[in-house]
């Protein structure tokens, strides 16, 4: 299905740290649990302008068919309802009080973008209910005190742009710096990380543009920022697409980095044009399918015979499809934790108390871990370069600062 609701029953549940929480609710007992069942909720733009993006619903529903096909988890299958919000954060509202107060999910995960997820983080966090590894790398998803029932997965956008900076004052220290992004928090996290490191230079070195998510394109303001040394994007893969080959076309070519959410072979690069982005620097954290570094890895080949058996026409080169599949095996970890007690306080529990470990989908030497004073699931990245075929890693495995 791909308008409005996507229903898949599969394994699923998580815990929670640092809480003071109550003596734990028998799993029968829990909201969105049956002796059979557990239901859990997301919302994704499954339609609008970062459509693009549905993809990973598609993808974690095909994981919970697997999961399900193997017995589930607790002895219960996971019955997973997506819906779909266009990316528009009244709607995200609207569906996900739908899911928690008439469908009754047991918690919600990996709901897609930062401006949408804002929209219910106090909602959710007022009922207590476990607002899991969410699908937008924005830093105020780790704010265990303040907002102790949220918790995102992938790396902090400020942090990719404190990489961005540091890597920029070290190749071109005087030179001029470009800033494309989407007006709103998720773009909003790339002015700040730059702000980090430029301090009081910032001003001096740095001319923005803004577009909204609403935009047709971003033509107009890539001709605005034109002529500096250094363009970096802060954009969804619709405007990435368009930001790459519009600053190809009109012969400007400065160093330019992307965010890693938009880098996507299949969604991006090809749309934009293989060439017209030979050079183009991003960050990531997973691999990608189309580096042949990859070919004999035992986790690709995990990841690709999941793919042949459950999503046999889909395009390989999405990385989406990879980034998905991390994160559903994250949950996965976290529900198989909860042993047999699936409340909402224990699904908490173990989404903040996951020891390091290793995802198939993610490069060597970066893991997935939380602990209950510490939200940042994923805290390294590499620098890597498109060369017009793949990407191509350079440098060591990156870790923030302050994760």
């Amino acid at each position: 299905m791909t308008t409005t609701r996507r229903t898949l029953l599969a394994g699923a549940g998580l815990g929670a740290a640092g809480l003071a929480l109550p003596n734990l609710a028998r799993a029968q007992e829990a909201p969105g649990v049956t002796a059979t069942e557990i239901r859990i909720g997301s919302t994704n733009a499954l339609s609008g302008p970062v459509s693009a993006y549905s993809v990973i619903s598609r993808c974690l529903e095909a994981m919970f068919r697997r999961l399900n096909d193997q017995g589930g988890v607790g002895g219960r299958r996971v019955n997973f309802t997506v819906y779909d919000d266009a990316y528009q954060p009244p709607r995200t509202l609207e569906q996900t009080r739908r899911l928690v107060e008439q469908d009754r999910v047991a918690f919600l995960f990996n709901q897609l973008g930062t401006p949408t997820n804002n929209a219910i983080h106090r909602y959710v966090n007022q009922r207590k209910i476990p607002h899991l590894f969410l699908a937008t790398g924005a830093d105020k998803w780790a704010q265990p005190k303040e907002f102790p029932w949220t918790i995102g997965w992938q790396p902090s956008y400020r942090t990719e742009a404190q990489i961005y900076a540091k890597y920029i004052l070290e190749q071109r220290p005087n030179g001029r710096i470009a800033l494309l992004y989407q007006n709103d928090d998720f773009g909003k996290d790339y002015l700040h990380g730059l702000k980090d490191v430029l301090g009081a230079r910032f001003d001096q070195m740095v001319r923005t543009a803004t577009y909204e998510a609403t935009d047709p394109t971003v033509d107009s303001q890539i001709v605005q920022l034109q002529g500096a040394d250094v363009l970096v994007c802060a954009t969804v893969p619709r405007f990435a697409a368009q930001a790459i080959r519009r600053v190809f076309d009109i012969g400007w070519r400065p160093m330019m980095f992307m965010t890693n959410v938009s880098v996507s072979v299949g969604a991006v690069m090809q749309p934009a044009g293989m060439e017209k982005g030979v050079g183009l620097i991003t960050s990531d954290y997973r691999k990608d399918h189309t580096d042949q570094a990859w070919a004999n890895d035992a986790g690709m080949g995990e990841w690709r015979e999941f793919m042949r058996r459950y999503l046999p026409e889909a395009d390989l080169a999405d990385n989406n499809y990879t980034y998905a599949y991390g994160v559903g095996t994250t949950l996965i970890q976290v529900l198989r934790q909860c042993g047999n007690d699936f409340s909402r306080e224990n699904v908490m529990r173990q989404a903040t108390n996951i020891a390091p470990m290793d995802i198939p989908t993610l490069l060597p030497g970066i893991k997935v871990q939380t602990q209950p004073t510490n939200y940042n699931v994923i805290r390294q990245m590499q620098l890597q370069r498109w060369d017009g075929r793949s990407w191509v890693r350079f440098g060591n495995v990156i870790e923030g600062a302050n994760v």
